[in-house]
């Protein structure tokens, strides 16, 4: 039998080269003509029709910087796509995914006239589980997170859009990211994220390196303090590790209201300052920065290299040619969202027609990127796909359509959201939705509304959970074919979760519904992690976790239900037996905090290092309910036990990587791939589908020293197999995927001794295994 061979999309090297010396030219020679007061007017933010406004500048044809919100929508934007949330395409695995998605969405922001948008996300990570915002990201797991990252910027930036990497960096609660006052008008700074330098780079660094490399135009300093300084003036991370070590060229924006000071943050590496207007507290740029050149407190070659960072992108990204003019509507919306003047100091170019459909076809790969992003967790006795079943029965607050409005922007809590599937999260992060198709909606259109189909419905939890509940037994005189339960979790911008079961007495409703269904299916819209005490229920027979899908929500999983797409999903996180087994990093957040008098009390040690999501259950080796990497499928997959390990190198591997002149991405050595892995899949069973065979590295524990991790995720591809098909798949091995960090001599080191490679199906089911050794 022939066997295909299947090999990842090459990632894109260093952005330098010619086209960015051109831009990097043109931005001195733009800079050379500025006043100092147009210099600083093009670092610090003010206001205008968009969320971030840098000013126009009309005597050198500059019509400013229109920034907007953010990673999965133009959160300002009528007539504009809501698309999956990151955590959603992280469980896809995909990185022709994460592309189309990022470039659909730079289609739509640029339509709009908007030059920056204000994602991908990678910060938080997601060291907890009750993180508030980990669903705009993608995954605890820093290679995955870094593929997912590295696509997404490569499809926004490619789309002629400026991508705007963050939160830079530990910005892993929300709670307490702002200081606050105490009763006595103390100020009560905010949480500091205390990280050694170990962790901070196998971890919470690894995928901005890699958003650097691709060319990422900006990077958002964070609310959070990191080791006792404020993100946002923190010399170290921003000058020190991401302009030198990682030779960042782009330029670094705060997060609005994360500005701190005016000199000492441009001198600590800031380049502009969000959003610049008094509504987010003082203004520490626009005069202020001026008196500070003039007084010698910023130098003048700094305000030009600012600068020069934020024109080298605009020139690179040919955003001075022809670029669309900004969407009038913007101006309305704007002032609604945070109540702007009516008439600003400056005068933006808006187009011709307000409410501009940017939306195109989106649609359609937004069903279908939420149907690849589902993880089929549970599927008892082929429960799954359903086969035309005559009695149908749909419960569950998360099935129906909004009853709130179409905009979840605002942090107004879990109590507004009680009715109506949850496609999004909340938060600035969030999204207008132009439509939303509910489960309940597409169920009904799959049916058909036939006379033989009996089809009903029960969507309020307090009604299905009542103690002998009369409109329950109304619906289930006899046990339908099918009991679907839709459950959700919430979760936002400004707050973390305060647990990980599902919102609105969900467990409850699925072990009402399941004492009296034999067969019933549970799909989740949630953020991410959920507990799920009810998951080895008898009458559980199929369990979806379908995150935050969009606005396609109800038709993507519909698809999934009934087989239009087989399965794919798999879990960029861990799902583990209960919530207390997450304790190893859990949000920073007491009642003797609450009313503290001490100004530095917020401390957020993390004391797990690298050990966060399965690293730290497999180094306990505890058990799990659903590990890292895990999914099911309607058809079934093998991996050959054998598979082959080619070194490309030639003569001896050094422990660190030779010295080099630093490029974006830090020393371009830590890029040269120096092992090649292959192994085959083959679909077994009867069924087209996608298999995602992933590659485990186990570095040798005892010359690595410290919490080391057991096996470490190193690769992965999506791989589409006709039913008996086989394909050879391909993984390169770099070696900074083979070292770890030497706090030491302050480089990427290969550790001496056997490494072990696993390929298989997720973090705990491994199906062929080798070894070699480097050093």
């Amino acid at each position: 039998m022939t066997r295909p061979t299947y090999t990842a999309r090459p990632q894109k090297t260093s952005p330098i080269g010619l086209e960015w010396e051109n831009a990097f030219q043109k931005a001195s020679d733009f800079v050379s003509q500025l006043t100092l007061e147009e210099k600083v007017s093009l670092v610090s933010g003010t206001e205008g029709p968009c969320v971030g406004n840098i000013a126009p500048i009309p005597r050198l044809n500059f019509s400013g910087l229109c920034i907007q919100n953010g990673p999965l929508a133009l959160e300002q934007g009528t007539y504009s796509s809501v698309f999956p949330a990151g955590v959603t395409i992280a469980a896809t695995w995909d990185r022709n995914i994460a592309y189309q998605r990022g470039n659909m969405m730079a289609a739509e922001f640029r339509g709009k006239g908007s030059q920056v948008l204000l994602g991908p996300v990678a910060g938080p990570l997601g060291r907890s589980g009750l993180g508030g915002r980990n669903w705009e990201g993608f995954s605890p797991d820093p290679y995955l997170t870094g593929e997912l990252f590295t696509e997404t910027i490569l499809g926004i930036q490619e789309g002629g859009v400026q991508a705007c990497a963050k939160h830079y960096i530990g910005n892993e609660q929300e709670t307490q990211r702002q200081p606050t006052q105490n009763e006595y008008g103390t100020t009560i700074e905010s949480v500091s994220s205390n990280i050694d330098d170990r962790t901070l780079h196998e971890l919470y660094l690894w995928p901005f390196q890699q958003a650097v490399r691709a060319g990422v135009a900006a990077v958002m300093c964070s609310y959070n303090r990191l080791n006792q300084t404020y993100g946002c003036q923190n010399s170290k991370t921003l000058n020190g590790l991401l302009k030198g070590e990682l030779g960042f060229q782009g330029y670094v924006m705060s997060d609005w209201g994360a500005t701190h000071s005016g000199a000492f943050a441009v001198n600590s590496g800031q380049d502009m300052d969000m959003p610049g207007t008094a509504s987010f507290g003082p203004v520490l740029f626009h005069q202020n920065l001026t008196k500070s050149v003039n007084n010698g407190s910023v130098a003048m070659d700094r305000l030009d290299d600012m600068c020069r960072r934020v024109m080298t992108p605009y020139f690179h990204l040919n955003q001075d040619k022809d670029f669309p003019a900004i969407d009038p509507s913007n101006k309305e919306l704007n002032a609604l969202l945070f109540s702007s003047p009516d008439e600003y100091r400056y005068n933006y170019t808006y187009g011709p027609v307000a409410n501009v459909d940017v939306r195109g076809n989106h649609g359609a790969a937004i069903r279908k990127q939420a149907a690849e992003g589902t993880v089929l967790l549970k599927n008892v006795n082929g429960a799954l796909p359903l086969r035309s079943p005559k009695q149908i029965a749909v419960f569950g607050n998360d099935a129906g359509d909004f009853t709130n409005g179409m905009s979840v922007f605002y942090f107004n809590g879990v109590g507004n959201y009680e009715f109506g599937v949850l496609a999004a999260g909340g938060g600035s992060g969030s999204g207008l939705f132009s439509y939303i198709v509910s489960p309940l909606e597409a169920i009904k259109q799959r049916t058909g509304f036939r006379k033989e189909t009996l089809f009903q419905y029960l969507l309020n939890n307090t009604a299905i959970i009542e103690e002998d509940s009369p409109y329950l037994a109304a619906l289930l005189p006899s046990s339908p074919d099918v009991c679907l339960v839709f459950l959700k979790s919430w979760a936002t911008e400004g707050e973390d979760r305060t647990t990980l079961h599902t919102d609105w007495e969900g467990d409850q409703v699925v072990e009402k519904i399941a004492s009296q269904c034999s067969n019933t299916v549970v799909v989740m819209h949630s953020n991410g992690i959920n507990a799920l005490p009810w998951a080895d229920h008898p009458n559980v027979t199929a369990i979806l976790a379908a995150h935050f899908p969009g606005q396609e929500a109800g038709n993507s999983i519909a698809d999934v239900l009934w087989g239009d797409v087989n399965p794919s999903g798999h879990l960029p996180y861990t799902i583990a037996k209960k919530q207390s087994d997450y304790s190893f990093a859990a949000i920073t957040n007491s009642t003797s905090l609450q009313n503290t008098n001490d100004p530095t009390a917020w401390q957020s040690d993390f004391k797990e290092g690298t050990l966060i999501d399965y690293r730290h259950f497999d180094y306990y080796n505890q058990t799990v309910q659903y590990e890292f990497g895990y999914g099911l499928s309607y058809t079934t997959f093998s991996i050959e036990k054998d598979m082959n390990i080619t070194s490309l190198h030639h003569g001896n591997i050094s422990i660190f990587p030779p010295t080099s002149k630093v490029l974006p991405g830090g020393n371009p050595h830590l890029w040269e791939e120096l092992y090649k892995v292959s192994a085959t899949v083959e679909n077994t069973g009867e069924v087209a589908g996608a298999a995602v065979p992933q590659l485990y590295l186990s570095l040798p524990q005892e010359t690595m020293g410290g919490l080391s991790p057991v096996n470490i995720l190193r690769g992965f591809e999506k791989v589409h197999l006709q039913p008996g098909e086989s394909k050879e798949v391909t993984f390169a091995l770099t070696r900074r995927d083979l070292s770890n960090w030497d706090v030491t001599k302050q480089q990427w080191a290969i550790p001496i001794g056997r490494m072990q490679v696993h390929v298989g199906f997720s973090s705990r089911d491994f199906r062929a295994s080798a070894s070699f050794t480097p050093i």
